[in-house]
């Protein structure tokens, strides 16, 4: 008996019956050898990890465009702290935590530059229409390893493509969806504090009264209450999910729409949209890769992938390289 086969039987054991197993489950576009130390789940969340479109995210804006200072959140942070989030609960309802952290580690694969801006701007020009959550399983069977794609299982792909607004099929994907609300919010929150937006006296008095006045505490007690529900219907209390949306309500009107945090934010759609017409008139311009998508999809379709891959200093070195004149010098 392999490692691999002991693990599926421990989580056989040890799991809720509402919980994705690793043996019934993980079923994968194209059959492969199974890996005789790690489950299915375990496997895509190395591949989600190692590949190169998580490394990106590390230059990916989470809300502030290109904050100056090293303790911003950026789409990588952003990753692993709805992990850690989702995985506490995970463990806590005896899900699978392995399934939770790929999905989570993943979530975010295919989103722009410049955060929502950029992806405003694609889905505002674009026929195709764009949104990130259905592009990060673009990105996981198109893109990643050359146009060869991670073949991850289809439930991490159903957890990746739900985590916004639609139902997951499994119980670990519907907490990456709250978790990831979770996570914004209050580290958002956190942001704009250090970025001087916001003061910890700004918040509205009433969800702080009832979620706490720390980050953590407010972490806390939105997992409790999610825990303390039970498996059954992953979802807060009533006086807990109110309180919530009332800071998610407060955050939209002081800090997402705010002139300072968003003063930047139209020059950068611009700048999309300027390089999206850019390649939709110059498509031998792309890289290979991108060529090759255009004749499997379509030249719009190619030219979203190229950009949204992009990482916000790398879309504007490149705008620059294509659209600003350079200084030269008689020699």
């Amino acid at each position: 008996m392999t490692i691999r086969e002991q693990i599926e039987i421990v989580e056989l054991g040890t799991l809720c019956e509402d919980a994705c197993t690793s043996k019934h489950t993980g079923i994968r576009r194209e059959q492969e050898a199974k890996c005789p130390i790690r489950t299915d789940f375990q496997r895509d969340r190395d591949r989600i990890l190692h590949c190169n479109s998580f490394r990106r995210l590390k230059h990916k804006t989470q809300v502030f465009l290109d904050p100056v200072g090293d303790h911003y959140r950026t789409r990588l942070t952003h990753s692993l702290e709805v992990a850690q989030i989702a995985r506490t609960i995970s463990r806590a309802l005896r899900l699978n935590e392995d399934l939770t952290e790929a999905i989570a580690l993943g979530h975010d694969l295919g989103h722009t530059p410049f955060g929502h801006a950029g992806e405003a701007a694609l889905n505002e020009i674009a026929d195709c229409g764009f949104k990130h959550y259905l592009q990060s399983v673009r990105v996981v069977d198109y893109i990643e390893r050359n146009g060869k794609g991670l073949n991850l299982t289809y439930e991490v792909k159903n957890g990746i493509a739900t985590h916004t607004d639609k139902m997951a099929c499994t119980k670990e994907g519907y907490i990456v969806r709250v978790a990831d609300k979770i996570a914004y919010i209050n580290h958002d929150i956190d942001d704009a504090i250090r970025a001087g937006v916001l003061t910890e006296e700004d918040l509205p008095e009433h969800p702080v009264n009832i979620l706490g006045h720390s980050k953590s505490e407010r972490i806390t007690s939105c997992i409790m209450s999610i825990v303390n529900n039970g498996v059954k219907e992953i979802k807060m209390a009533p006086d807990i999910t109110a309180a919530q949306d009332e800071l998610h309500s407060f955050m939209f009107e002081r800090v997402y729409r705010n002139p300072a945090a968003k003063s930047e934010e139209q020059k950068a759609k611009t700048l999309v949209q300027r390089l999206f017409q850019y390649y939709m008139k110059s498509p031998e311009k792309l890289p290979q890769l991108y060529k090759d998508i255009a004749e499997r999809f379509s030249k719009e379709r190619a030219v979203c992938d190229y950009i949204s891959g992009m990482s916000d200093s790398y879309a504007v070195n490149l705008y620059k390289d294509i659209f600003i004149p350079r200084s030269w010098a008689v020699k």
